[in-house]
Protein backbone atom coordinates (compact mmCIF):
# COMPACT_ATOMS: atom_id res chain seq x y z
CA UNK A 1 0.00 0.00 0.00
CA UNK A 2 1.11 3.51 -0.75
CA UNK A 3 1.46 6.11 1.99
CA UNK A 4 -1.04 8.40 0.23
CA UNK A 5 -4.33 8.37 2.16
CA UNK A 6 -6.61 7.88 -0.85
CA UNK A 7 -4.62 4.83 -1.99
CA UNK A 8 -5.15 3.13 1.40
CA UNK A 9 -8.82 4.13 1.57
CA UNK A 10 -10.23 0.90 0.06
CA UNK A 11 -8.25 -1.11 2.63
CA UNK A 12 -9.55 1.07 5.46
CA UNK A 13 -13.10 0.73 4.14
CA UNK A 14 -12.86 -3.05 3.82
CA UNK A 15 -11.33 -3.37 7.29
CA UNK A 16 -13.97 -1.01 8.70
CA UNK A 17 -16.77 -3.13 7.29
CA UNK A 18 -15.22 -6.24 8.82
CA UNK A 19 -14.62 -4.54 12.17
CA UNK A 20 -18.10 -3.01 12.38
CA UNK A 21 -19.66 -6.37 11.55
CA UNK A 22 -17.57 -8.07 14.24
CA UNK A 23 -18.57 -5.38 16.77
CA UNK A 24 -22.24 -5.86 15.94
CA UNK A 25 -22.03 -9.64 16.31
CA UNK A 26 -19.92 -9.53 19.48
CA UNK A 27 -22.18 -6.95 21.14
CA UNK A 28 -25.27 -8.92 20.12
CA UNK A 29 -24.01 -12.17 21.64
CA UNK A 30 -22.55 -10.60 24.77
CA UNK A 31 -25.78 -8.68 25.36
CA UNK A 32 -27.81 -11.90 24.97
CA UNK A 33 -25.65 -13.66 27.56
CA UNK A 34 -25.48 -10.69 29.96
CA UNK A 35 -28.63 -8.64 29.68
CA UNK A 36 -28.11 -6.49 32.76
CA UNK A 37 -28.52 -2.71 32.73
CA UNK A 38 -24.76 -2.09 32.64
CA UNK A 39 -23.35 -1.87 29.07
CA UNK A 40 -21.13 -4.95 29.36
CA UNK A 41 -21.22 -5.62 25.61
CA UNK A 42 -19.75 -2.27 24.57
CA UNK A 43 -17.31 -2.26 27.48
CA UNK A 44 -16.12 -5.73 26.41
CA UNK A 45 -15.72 -4.70 22.79
CA UNK A 46 -13.79 -1.57 23.81
CA UNK A 47 -11.42 -3.52 26.07
CA UNK A 48 -10.82 -6.28 23.52
CA UNK A 49 -10.30 -3.72 20.74
CA UNK A 50 -7.83 -1.77 22.84
CA UNK A 51 -5.96 -4.97 23.72
CA UNK A 52 -5.76 -5.93 20.05
CA UNK A 53 -4.58 -2.42 19.13
CA UNK A 54 -1.73 -2.82 21.62
CA UNK A 55 -0.79 -6.19 20.14
CA UNK A 56 -0.88 -4.79 16.59
CA UNK A 57 1.33 -1.81 17.42
CA UNK A 58 4.08 -3.98 18.88
CA UNK A 59 3.90 -6.89 16.42
CA UNK A 60 3.63 -4.66 13.35
CA UNK A 61 6.54 -2.50 14.49
CA UNK A 62 8.70 -5.48 15.44
CA UNK A 63 8.11 -7.27 12.14
CA UNK A 64 8.03 -4.17 9.89
CA UNK A 65 4.39 -4.71 8.93
CA UNK A 66 3.37 -1.04 8.91
CA UNK A 67 1.78 -1.45 5.50
CA UNK A 68 -1.03 -3.37 7.23
CA UNK A 69 -1.86 -0.47 9.59
CA UNK A 70 -4.56 1.11 7.40
CA UNK A 71 -6.41 -2.19 7.05
CA UNK A 72 -5.93 -3.59 10.56
CA UNK A 73 -5.66 -0.57 12.83
CA UNK A 74 -7.71 2.16 11.14
CA UNK A 75 -10.05 -0.28 9.41
CA UNK A 76 -10.73 -3.46 11.36
CA UNK A 77 -10.03 -2.14 14.86
CA UNK A 78 -11.37 1.32 14.05
CA UNK A 79 -14.59 -0.31 12.87
CA UNK A 80 -14.63 -2.72 15.80
CA UNK A 81 -14.20 0.13 18.26
CA UNK A 82 -12.95 3.69 17.91
CA UNK A 83 -12.05 3.42 21.57
CA UNK A 84 -8.98 1.43 20.59
CA UNK A 85 -7.59 4.37 18.61
CA UNK A 86 -8.36 6.70 21.51
CA UNK A 87 -6.59 4.32 23.89
CA UNK A 88 -3.54 4.16 21.64
CA UNK A 89 -3.28 7.95 21.41
CA UNK A 90 -3.61 8.37 25.19
CA UNK A 91 -1.10 5.61 25.92
CA UNK A 92 1.39 6.98 23.39
CA UNK A 93 1.30 10.40 25.07
CA UNK A 94 1.68 8.74 28.49
CA UNK A 95 4.60 6.63 27.26
CA UNK A 96 6.33 9.77 25.89
CA UNK A 97 6.10 11.30 29.36
CA UNK A 98 3.35 13.73 28.36
CA UNK A 99 1.33 12.87 31.47
CA UNK A 100 -0.56 16.15 31.69
CA UNK A 101 -1.44 16.13 27.99
CA UNK A 102 -2.53 12.50 28.21
CA UNK A 103 -4.76 13.22 31.20
CA UNK A 104 -6.24 16.26 29.52
CA UNK A 105 -6.83 14.27 26.34
CA UNK A 106 -8.65 11.52 28.25
CA UNK A 107 -10.72 14.01 30.26
CA UNK A 108 -11.64 16.10 27.23
CA UNK A 109 -12.31 13.11 24.99
CA UNK A 110 -14.75 11.57 27.43
CA UNK A 111 -16.49 14.70 28.70
CA UNK A 112 -16.66 16.64 25.42
CA UNK A 113 -17.77 13.54 23.49
CA UNK A 114 -20.59 12.93 25.97
CA UNK A 115 -21.48 16.63 25.81
CA UNK A 116 -21.47 16.44 22.00
CA UNK A 117 -23.79 13.45 22.15
CA UNK A 118 -26.10 15.26 24.58
CA UNK A 119 -26.13 18.32 22.30
CA UNK A 120 -26.93 16.15 19.28
CA UNK A 121 -29.81 14.52 21.19
CA UNK A 122 -31.10 17.94 22.27
CA UNK A 123 -30.89 19.34 18.73
CA UNK A 124 -32.55 16.25 17.24
CA UNK A 125 -35.32 16.28 19.85
CA UNK A 126 -35.93 19.97 19.20
CA UNK A 127 -36.02 19.40 15.44
CA UNK A 128 -38.35 16.42 15.78
CA UNK A 129 -40.65 17.88 18.43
Amino acid sequence: MNSLPYVALPYVALGGAIGASLRYLAAFWIHRMWSEGFPVAILSVNVVGSFLMGLCVVVMTKHDLGQWAPFLMAGVLGGFTTFSAFSLEAYTMFEKGEIGAAGLYVLLSVTVSIAGLALGVAVARGAVA
